[in-house]
């Protein structure tokens, strides 16, 4: 979230709710939405951040999904998250075009690192992000997605 602060903002906001099954095995409630401008199976490469492939306009997700994390030895981790993502398209103006629906599914293995007296957490991972499902897109955002993957 702290790209957030740069000048190509990608407007991310996220709130977890959490809960300890186990020592070990936690089930998490997470809120999120972020705002998009290219399609994001756009793989590291020249083409990544390119204006060319961006939308004529932007993406904005939000939605509530679930995540369960399993602890796997001294604070390294993995996380399986479903997040069902309702999408407005929106045109340069800022006027929304339409709506879509958005599965995303990731799969994440990271760090878990306390601070502030296990107060605040970090968790910096890795992720393979999977959008199976995704509708309802603008024609003009549907010829730029389809250049790519629906993963990352």
């Amino acid at each position: 979230m702290l790209l957030n602060l740069g000048s190509n903002s990608g407007d991310f906001y996220q709130l977890d709710f959490g809960y300890w099954l186990t020592r070990k095995d936690a089930i998490i409630i997470t809120v999120k939405t972020w705002k998009y401008l290219a399609p994001l199976g756009i793989p590291y490469g020249s083409a990544l951040g390119a204006k060319e492939e961006e939308y004529q306009g932007y993406a904005r997700a939000f939605g509530i999904g679930a995540d369960y994390q399993r602890m796997l030895w001294k604070g390294l981790f993995s996380t399986m998250q479903v997040h069902p993502f309702f999408v407005s398209y929106h045109s340069p103006d800022k006027t929304k075009i339409q709506n879509g629906f958005q599965l995303f599914l990731a799969l994440r293995l990271g760090y878990h690192i306390d601070v502030f007296k296990n107060r605040f957490y970090l968790e910096p991972s890795v992720a393979f992000n999977y959008w199976p499902i995704y509708t309802n897109l603008p024609a003009s955002f549907a010829v730029k997605e389809n250049k790519w993957h629906n993963y990352f």
